[in-house]
């Protein structure tokens, strides 16, 4: 059975995680490159009010169910679909709905919490980190929040200064330490996204050869 080669993607949030893992993947076809977003395994909180859920600390380890991400991520690596949970911001619970990740021979994964995670770490064979500046990561956040999930930018700023900021300083931060590549600049790299791009060519030109030679071996044998 085909296995996968799994590539992670770090950093603060509002790092350009998401673009350098976009731009990466839109030059390949789905079936060879797929990619998952930790933020789809926040956990569900149907059991709290929505002021409830708004407390919550998004940037600590506890609100994801990294557990069924590393469950996920090895059924892919070995040669499986998923169904992968999704999540909707506005309601601050999971969704109803899930999306199909079908195999594919590169799967990009990408969050704010996969390098200090050391089970995650450890199933990743190239880690990558976003270092982006702070001042530029809230920045992003504030437009990303109001634009896309329905919050103020008070809000924003707040939710920042009491959790995102401090978790960074604890968790994420500390973490680029395990990265095998840090990339500045965000998803705005061109030169990183090319050498990343080039890489990936390359596990695919081996992924296909490898299958066409285990085929040929097959029908000689049977």
């Amino acid at each position: 059975m085909k296995k996968c080669v799994v590539i992670g993607i770090s950093g603060a949030s509002g790092s350009g995680k998401s673009l350098f893992a976009s731009t990466i993947i839109k030059n390949f076809h789905s079936s060879d490159v797929s990619i998952i977003s930790e933020d789809m395994y926040y956990r569900s909180q149907d059991h709290l009010s929505l002021e409830e859920r708004k407390r919550t600390n998004y940037d600590h380890p506890a609100a994801f169910e990294h557990n069924l991400l590393v469950e996920h991520i090895m059924q892919l690596r070995d040669g499986f679909s998923i169904e992968a949970p999704t999540y909707d911001y506005v309601r601050s619970t999971r969704a109803t709905t899930t999306k199909l990740i079908c195999a594919c021979s590169v799967l990009i994964v990408e969050g704010i919490l996969l390098l200090y995670d050391e089970e995650l770490r450890n199933m990743l064979d190239i880690s990558i980190y976003i270092d982006t500046p702070l001042d530029i990561c809230l920045s992003r956040r504030i437009v990303r929040d109001i634009q896309e999930r329905g919050r103020t930018a008070e809000g924003t700023i707040k939710q920042y200064q009491e959790s995102t900021r401090p978790m960074f300083l604890k968790y994420v931060q500390p973490s680029k330490t395990y990265a095998d590549i840090i990339v500045p600049h965000g998803g705005k790299n061109e030169v990183a996204v090319n050498i990343i791009e080039e890489k990936i060519k390359s596990i695919l030109t081996l992924s296909k050869s490898n299958y066409v030679q285990t085929t040929a071996l097959h029908s000689s044998i049977s």
